[in-house]
């Protein structure tokens, strides 16, 4: 069999790695896409049409920290993580636990609460966009920011808040 040299150009577009980075579009849109289920106080709710609670704070701080804004879509459980994987969300902020075979399908920020370990997942394949977020993260944290949404929206739980 002969290649030619055109097919050669065409072998990096049809690559699996070729694919345009989650942070790329992101940055693009100038906003992040993020999926919740706004039902389930305190970590995410409505008080009367404002979307609040822990996780909305957090996603706002984080989207913040990425210089992006916060666009919050409310779905349901049946729809969040599918929506994540095709891409018509870039993460969601729902209280999920970060378990083996969810880390089978996603890729995972680090953790924003121990006991258990809840995460922020998103496509696979993207780790520009998992470091943008950890870094995100690890200043928000760093800062004091995360310690005090526990403080505010979780009261005695604040111990199980990661602080460092």
């Amino acid at each position: 069999m002969r290649f030619s040299p055109g097919l050669l150009l065409l072998l990096p577009l049809m690559s699996p790695l070729a694919h345009a980075e989650l942070i790329d579009d992101v940055f693009d849109r100038g906003e992040l896409r993020i999926a919740l289920e706004a039902n389930t106080p305190p970590f995410n709710f409505k008080d009367g049409e404002k979307l609040t609670g822990f996780e909305v704070e957090l996603g706002e701080q984080l989207a913040k920290e990425m210089d992006v804004r916060p666009s919050f879509i409310t779905t349901d459980d049946s729809d969040m993580l599918p929506g994540v994987a095709s891409g018509k969300y870039d993460v969601a902020i729902n209280h999920i636990a970060m378990t083996a075979e969810l880390q089978d399908q996603f890729d995972f920020s680090e953790p924003y609460r121990d006991k258990p370990a809840l995460a922020i997942p998103f496509q696979k394949g993207n780790p520009a966009f998992k470091a943008s977020l950890d870094n995100a993260l690890q200043r928000v944290k760093a800062d004091g920011r995360l310690k005090a949404l526990g403080q505010k929206w979780l009261e005695s739980d604040t111990a199980e808040v990661k602080a460092q």
